[in-house]
């Protein structure tokens, strides 16, 4: 069963104004609308949501055009840049705001924590905030009486609780919101980026919660995180946005490397330098046969191919070293150009290409790589952390479930011809 649908929805907003801004225009929008039953007007003029540039028309579109569908039980990521729609998209759906075009058909209660806060009433303590919000909720005072240790244990706010929550500091709020929402047994659970302001140990609760509430309960979250390791543990489906439409829907681990590879395909690798000593000079750095900092692995590859080039100053006993990483950092292996050999002396031009093995079967996911140059244990001269992102289309298991990179640190080796 279907438990939200989404139909052809948008949102336009007038910049810099509420409602449409003027007299004359909400009398023009009215007329064509309610009395010529033509379409609104200033539907034609608005113009894609995109932040960067300065357009024409001061009609924008928040959202356009947005259809799916999320099944009962499944746990959907709304991922894309600031400024994709994402938050807008989700307050349609708490009913925040109303679409322009379109309709929004969800099935139960909905739990919405949209932004720290979310709900409460300053001036009234914890313990009445949570009544205020079950009530608001349709849920009754014994209903929400069973539930009230509970909420109170999960968010860790016991001490304060009778305290108001104008009081309270931001995560404390966060936490008493989201155990508010996700207690009171909600058919959907909405969650925008709220949980990046709670520590470590409240985000892992916080995912374990929800987690619960889709797997044990059977109900609905839809989840808009910029945190991809959290985003991929919880949710199985994704949602790519981008101005304001859906640009990808589907796995999510697909949907998360594609927008990630999307965001680093715009430099090279040799862009991605952090750190460079004075003495030395890159010229140019190619993993697997382009300057890109995106490529692809194929299936089965055998070896990936580095080179660098550049000048440098007097650099003794330097160590040129890979590190592979899967998207979470864990290290996977490890490349040094002086494995086998005496640390290198860089004076003047210089340039290394090596081939690299790779162990076989690589699973299919993203490889993220840190570039180093350093004299061990003693100074780094050139610091490039994730400096390359590797699409691997790799090794998928007999059972057809896609898995990410495996961890286990292990050393390349060089390829000899």
């Amino acid at each position: 069963m279907d438990a939200i649908t989404f139909e052809g929805v948008g949102k336009q907003y007038r910049l810099g104004t509420v409602s449409s801004g003027t007299i004359s225009h909400d009398l023009n929008r009215w007329w064509a609308v309610n009395v010529m039953h033509k379409e609104d007007p200033y539907l034609k003029i608005g113009e894609t949501n995109d932040r960067a540039h300065k357009g024409e028309s001061e009609y924008v579109w928040a959202l356009k055009d947005i259809n799916f569908k999320v099944e009962e039980g499944d746990v959907v990521g709304i991922i894309g840049k600031n400024g994709a729609g994402k938050s807008t998209l989700l307050k349609l759906l708490s009913r925040v705001t109303a679409p322009t075009t379109g309709k929004i058909t969800a099935y139960g209660r909905i739990a919405s924590l949209l932004e720290v806060g979310t709900g409460f009433h300053p001036e009234m303590t914890g313990r009445e905030n949570i009544y205020m919000n079950g009530a608001i909720m349709g849920m009754t005072k014994a209903e929400i009486t069973r539930k009230l240790d509970e909420i109170v244990d999960f968010s860790g706010c016991e001490r304060y609780i009778d305290t108001p929550v104008k009081r309270y500091s931001s995560g404390m709020t966060v936490r008493l919101g989201f155990a508010i929402a996700a207690h009171l047994e909600p058919d959907i659970l909405v969650v925008d980026e709220v949980l990046a302001v709670g520590d470590a140990e409240f985000q892992k609760k916080a995912i374990g919660k929800m987690q619960d509430i889709s797997h044990g309960g059977g109900r609905t979250v839809l989840f808009v995180s910029h945190n991809m390791a959290a985003v991929k543990s919880l949710c199985k489906t994704g949602i790519l946005l981008e101005n304001g439409r859906i640009k990808q829907l589907g796995g999510i681990f697909d949907v998360v490397n594609s927008y990630l590879s999307e965001q680093e395909s715009y430099f090279l690798i040799k862009d991605n330098i952090q750190t460079i000593d004075k003495d030395l000079i890159i010229n140019k750095i190619m993993i697997n046969g382009t300057e890109s900092s995106v490529s692809r692995i194929t299936h089965n590859q055998p070896t990936l191919s580095f080179q660098i080039e550049g000048k440098a100053n007097n650099i003794s006993n330097a160590e040129i070293c890979l590190i592979l990483k899967n998207n979470n950092g864990e290290a996977l292996a490890l490349f040094s150009l002086s494995e086998d050999s005496p640390l290198l002396t860089l004076d003047g031009e210089f340039h290394f290409s090596k081939k690299i093995l790779l162990p076989e079967r690589l699973h299919h996911g993203m490889i993220r790589i840190d570039l180093h140059i350093h004299q061990p244990n003693v100074q780094y001269y050139l610091v490039a952390n994730n400096c390359c992102c590797l699409d691997v289309e790799g090794y998928i298991p007999a059972t057809g479930q896609i898995r990410s990179i495996n961890s286990g640190f292990i050393t390349l080796i060089e390829k000899n011809d």
